[in-house]
């Protein structure tokens, strides 16, 4: 698989090592190119790194791993709102969460990840990937007391649920879909506990983990 990637952080760096790791393609972009070029260095496996246009052509799937605040502006400016991610999957991981009292920022009755799909013209959006630590994803595989993290995913599209499903389990995650991207509010609420627990000195491997019996 393609993997265009918008952000040049620590959630990108994670991520997208694993998936280099595992045989896709990676192409790294960030407002800042240097930082990019690093972080495409750092990946190896091949990964590349490019502008934020090049990274949303060469991807079948685009992670968006920016902070919140500016997601939407960079996504302008990678061109979404002129058709470039059309027929794309983007993942998004982001939270709008506010960290002086760990509340969403979003309208309500909306999520990110819905006014993401709003911008970006003929993209299929899921939210993924935003319950943990970005630490979490580098570890392998994510296992919490001999269970597979399951990873909660939401989108309209089955196509592009596919995808993320496919790099979820590439992780040694465990899928769990949940239903139609307006879930994605429930997502970043869920979030919204999580990082306020990790900033209150919560290990920072602490996670949400989907529980179910094991069959005797």
């Amino acid at each position: 698989m393609r993997i265009g990637v918008l952000g040049a952080g620590l959630m990108s760096g994670a991520l997208a090592t694993r998936w280099a790791g595992a045989g896709h393609e990676v192409l790294v972009a960030g407002r800042t190119p240097e930082r990019a070029a690093r972080l495409a260095g750092r990946i190896g496996a091949g990964a590349r790194h490019g502008t934020l246009r090049e990274a949303a052509a060469f991807g079948d799937v685009v992670l968006v791993a920016i902070r919140h605040e500016g997601v939407l502006s960079t996504l302008r400016d990678a061109g979404a709102d002129e058709g470039a991610f059309r027929g794309k999957t983007i993942i998004d991981c982001n939270n709008p969460v506010e960290v002086g009292d760990f509340t969403l920022v979003t309208p309500p009755g909306t999520s990110l990840a819905e006014r993401i799909q709003d911008l970006a013209v003929g993209s299929n959006v899921v939210k993924a990937f935003n319950l943990c630590q970005a630490g979490v994803w580098g570890m392998t595989p994510p296992v919490f007391d001999g269970r597979p993290l399951a990873v909660p995913f939401a989108g309209d599209d089955a196509a592009s649920n596919a995808h993320a499903r496919t790099l979820i389990t590439g992780l040694g995650c465990a899928p769990v879909e949940i239903g139609a991207l307006h879930r994605a509010r429930h997502l970043e609420a869920m979030a919204a506990i999580v990082i306020g627990l990790l900033h209150g000195g919560a290990d920072p491997h602490t996670v949400f983990n989907l529980i179910t019996p094991v069959a005797a």
